[in-house]
């Protein structure tokens, strides 16, 4: 199997729950936190939301420095409503798809850097950012993203298994 299928599958395959966890977002919480060093729900929302569309730029770019004055495009926008979260995610999975379709396994294979401030705080093959700083890092938020909609009385849908909201 091709990696570029092998990652097109997983984004259809992670599509369903992280709808249906962005969905349930409650609006007019962007504020809220369950503790002061935590993310607010809002830009917690926003980061799943966008994250499927980082592979566009790991596929389109040698690097990305978070910390260079440009790269504030790549900051999540917080939206208001569901709606607009909802846009924020279709988006981010159609650059996905469109990079990957654009793009060749040999590609993949090459290196990626991810750097602040000109530092590179990690650099590893495309498709292995891709597998770690976009999959699993998204499977990372937006389970913790479940527990702030439980925390805010949202019924947790079931992604991987049954949830105790569903039966």
């Amino acid at each position: 199997m091709k990696l570029t299928e092998l990652f097109l599958g997983q984004l259809d395959a992670e599509e369903g729950g992280t709808r249906q966890v962005l969905q349930r977002v409650p609006e007019g919480r962007n504020d809220w936190r369950p503790h002061e060093k935590s993310m607010p729900l809002g830009y917690l929302a926003a980061l799943v939301a966008g994250m499927p569309g980082w592979i566009e730029f790991m596929v389109n770019r040698d690097e990305l420095d978070v910390a260079a004055p440009g790269s504030a495009q790549f900051k999540p926008q917080v939206p208001t409503t569901n709606r607009e979260l909802l846009a924020s995610f279709d988006k981010s999975l159609a650059k996905a798809r469109n990079a990957l379709k654009a793009t060749t396994d040999e590609h993949l294979l090459t290196p990626w850097k991810f750097l602040v401030a000109s530092h590179v705080a990690d650099e590893k093959p495309r498709f292995q950012m891709i597998r770690d700083a976009v999959f699993s890092h998204m499977a990372h938020h937006r389970g913790q993203l479940t527990v702030y909609l439980r925390l805010n009385g949202a019924k947790v849908p079931a992604v991987y298994g049954p949830s105790a909201d569903e039966s």
